[in-house]
């Protein structure tokens, strides 16, 4: 692995000097900026997807090239509830956490980055109820408070902790489920979880494990919404940071392969067997070592190769590809790999406030769900290619017309739909 030759800043949890490259995408416009018809013709900013490793703490981060408060709006276009997978695993977590933690309406819970009310929703028929939500995006939180979830619209971090603190008393659980990858400020971020979070208490946090985004070559993970990629072991650096002790582990199916980590104030808990054995196993395969870094650019070059080639296959075979979804991720693909209009004719989403506008960079049409079966594509591209099962499920009938499924991740494959049903 090279050298970044131009100055990269500082570790965004360290503040050792960054020199080293991950990955590097190229430019790409935010993902979730999805343009109206008559912003088609305007100017459409990129930023670059250049990923970078800091050899000192082991942190794989992207630079801040977009400020949060540019990213996360009012205008913000993610609701959780759209997807129907998603709820369950909240309604589980919920179950699970209230029984393990033993919780009653004593406890205080508060979800940092609640969205649309998603999970905290599930709290009170468990006889949870003092609950609190934190979201940054008015629009999303205004669904939340619609479902009598009460939130705070604001950015996380000591100041907001210090803030509520003050109104609600400590909190007996902090949660955050896909939020930690979002925080540019790591460090204010997690000060604030200290701060707020009552001694016995503890922290849950929910994201995409960076072993899995390097075997299974996930880079459409990689988008300006997430600043960093998170390994156990820097999980580790970051728990000994801030005084916390990070004490247990569990290793989830969610966003194809997460880990679900538990925090907890410095001496509060013993560390778990399941902690020390992944720590372990990343050192074992390297994920402390430059190394190990350098060989992913090249697995990324041969995916987008291995998709186009498909493409360019089935399109001067006269076949109709259309995709399913119009998630981040699938920006970040179809930009990399150069994909619009002249290889999806269209691309479908449950979400409807997406509906009747156009990808970012590539500028392929979001229609309803009901486009396909209008259509009736030879091929259906999966985006959200972690809800892979869901999406199956839901279109098996497409097969009534011979169609099938493309899923790009790890490579790009076609799925015959009853083979998944």
């Amino acid at each position: 692995m090279s050298e970044v030759k131009t100055a990269q800043g500082a570790c965004r949890l360290c503040g050792a000097g960054l020199k080293h490259s991950f990955v590097d995408l190229g430019k790409s416009p935010l993902c979730e900026t999805f343009l109206d018809a008559k912003q088609l013709d305007m100017m459409e900013p990129f930023f670059p997807l250049h990923v970078l490793v800091c050899d000192s703490c082991w942190l794989v981060q992207l630079k801040e090239y977009v400020a949060a408060d540019g990213i996360f709006t009012d205008h913000y276009p993610y609701y959780s509830s759209f997807s129907t997978s998603w709820v369950a695993h909240a309604k589980a977590y919920c179950e699970m956490i209230t029984k393990r933690r033993g919780l009653t309406k004593d406890n205080f819970v508060v979800e940092l980055a609640c969205n649309d009310g998603y999970l905290l929703q599930h709290f009170p028929s468990l006889g949870v109820s003092n609950i609190l939500g934190v979201e940054p995006t008015a629009n999303t939180a205004e669904v939340a408070v619609s479902k009598g979830i009460p939130v705070v619209v604001d950015f996380f971090g000591v100041r907001l902790a210090e803030k509520i603190k003050a109104a609600n008393g400590q909190a007996d659980l902090i949660l955050g489920n896909n939020v930690l990858a979002h925080v540019p400020d790591l460090n204010d971020f997690v000060g604030g979880v200290k701060l707020l979070m009552k001694s016995g208490g503890v922290a849950t946090f929910e994201f995409p494990h960076l072993q899995n985004l390097v075997e299974q070559n996930q880079f459409d993970t990689i988008y300006h919404e997430h600043f960093c990629y998170f390994s156990a072991i820097a999980i580790d650096a970051i728990a000994r940071k801030h005084g916390l002790v990070f004490f247990d582990v569990e290793e989830i199916p969610t966003h194809g392969g997460s880990l679900r980590v538990f925090l907890a104030h410095e001496g509060e808990e013993d560390v778990a067997s399941a902690v020390k054995a992944l720590i372990a196993r990343e050192e074992e395969l390297g994920y402390k070592s430059v190394a190990l870094y350098s060989a992913y650019e090249e697995k990324v070059k041969a995916t987008k190769r291995k998709l186009l080639s498909f493409l360019i296959e089935a399109k001067n075979a006269g076949k109709k590809v259309v995709g399913y979804g119009a998630p981040g991720k699938g920006n970040t693909l179809l930009n990399y790999c150069g994909v619009g209009a002249d290889f999806l004719d269209f691309t479908v989403d449950r979400n409807p406030h997406k509906h009747g506008r156009f990808t970012p960079g590539t500028h392929i049409p979001v229609l309803p769900v009901e486009a396909i079966d209008a259509a009736k594509p030879d091929y259906v591209l999966i985006l959200p290619w972690n809800l892979r099962k869901e999406i199956v499920a839901q279109m098996g009938h497409i097969g009534k017309w011979g169609a099938k499924f493309v899923v790009p991740i790890p490579e790009a494959t076609v799925i015959e739909p009853e083979a998944q049903r």
